[in-house]
């Protein structure tokens, strides 16, 4: 009983020791022993961040309209530093609570909405500036979310809810893409590449939509680094232009035709032979009705390869087979509205010939008052 005792009081110092100036509840769990150490190791977790009053900023279950867990590398110095601090600190289906000191919490915005980015299969880093966390703190510059501009101008402390899933040991898994080396994330593209195409074959185009959008953004985070226009963006843009079409691909399936036009518009500013793009730019118009851009692509699709002139032709067919479509459609429509507008016309007609004569007028009282029965009719 005594080394029982011994051993939940070391495990207490181990927990203040490292949530020094940290103010915590733990939830359901006081260890007898201190946790294993963790670091490199891939922790998966629940995550639901707050206001000290209660108001919710980000929940994991949540966020983005789906239940995702973070996926976090210990010792990989992440932004949210407090984070891997606290993490260390619990078992495998553990919850906790943690009320974390302003000093600790001074770039949660710029985390928040790198996750909300995530969230929306946004680039992690789109609308941040190219300079460090604090530089950005001191910027005020927009992170395009009210709730984080107001914590950004005048921050406090936040409540952090975490709940362990699962705990992966090095070898297990692969980095996230923040967590790599630019070494590793070269490495990665082609595999990630590779997986991405499996996954559209087999019908899984949702999948193989983020498998694309995972590897784009390991080049453009390598390409941040180089100077526009240098061999070395430029090799990077032609790694990541096949990656945006089959990216497109999977956008068209799923219907997102402007998303298409755009990067599509984008690829053709830059190589203006690029005869794929013209091709998903001319179908996406199609898509969008915009017949007369639809017609310009399809026709610089055939100058640039002349073999896919059937192809072409097949794709204009289906376009001026979904046109007539519409426009018989548009024609039954404006028929039947055009037709209640003359059955209207006509019940108007019938109700005005039952309004009695001039001469009606001129009759006794009797006769005034059927008129004023007829009125009411």
């Amino acid at each position: 009983m005594k080394h029982g005792t011994n051993t939940l009081h070391v495990a207490f110092i181990f927990l203040f020791s490292v949530l020094h100036d940290l103010f915590t509840c733990v939830i359901p769990v006081l260890h007898s022993t201190p946790p294993p150490p963790l670091i490199f190791q891939q922790v998966i977790f629940h995550y639901r961040s707050s206001l000290c009053d209660g108001t919710v900023l980000d929940d994991s279950r949540t966020m983005g309209g789906r239940s995702k867990p973070m996926e976090l590398i210990l010792g990989k110095k992440f932004k949210l530093a407090v984070w891997e601090r606290v993490i260390a600190t619990m078992r495998e289906g553990e919850v906790a609570d943690f009320t974390c000191d302003v000093k600790h919490t001074a770039l949660y915005p710029l985390v928040s909405q790198s996750l909300r980015n995530i969230s929306a299969g946004k680039d992690p880093l789109e609308g941040q500036r190219h300079c460090c966390g604090i530089a950005q703190i001191h910027s005020h510059h927009s992170l395009g979310h009210c709730d984080l501009d107001q914590l950004q101008a005048n921050p406090q402390p936040l409540v952090f809810t975490l709940e362990l899933m699962e705990v992966l040991t090095p070898g297990s898994f692969r980095l996230d893409i923040w967590a790599m080396t630019d070494e590793e994330k070269l490495e990665v593209v082609p595999q990630i590449h590779v997986e991405g195409n499996a996954l559209y074959k087999k019908g899984d185009v949702k999948e193989a939509a983020e498998k694309y959008h995972n590897a784009i953004a390991c080049l453009k985070n390598l390409q941040m680094k180089e100077r526009p226009g240098d061999e070395c963006w430029i090799k990077l843009d032609l790694m990541i232009t096949p990656l945006m079409l089959n990216y497109c691909q999977c956008q068209m399936v799923q219907g997102q035709y402007y998303e298409v036009l755009d990067h599509c518009s984008s690829i053709i500013s830059k190589y203006e032979d690029n005869m794929k793009a013209y091709f998903k730019r001319a179908k996406a118009h199609a898509a969008v009705w915009n017949e007369t851009e639809a017609r310009a692509d399809f026709a610089k699709v055939v100058e640039l390869d002349p073999s896919l002139g059937l192809s072409v032709a097949k794709e204009l067919r289906a376009m001026e087979e979904r046109i007539r479509s519409k426009e018989k459609e548009e024609k039954g429509r404006y028929k039947s509205l055009f037709s209640y507008d003359s059955n209207a016309l006509a019940t108007a007609t019938t109700v005005r010939s039952r309004v009695p004569s001039r001469s009606f007028f001129k009759s006794g009282p009797i006769l005034k008052q059927h008129l004023r029965v007829a009125v009411l009719i």
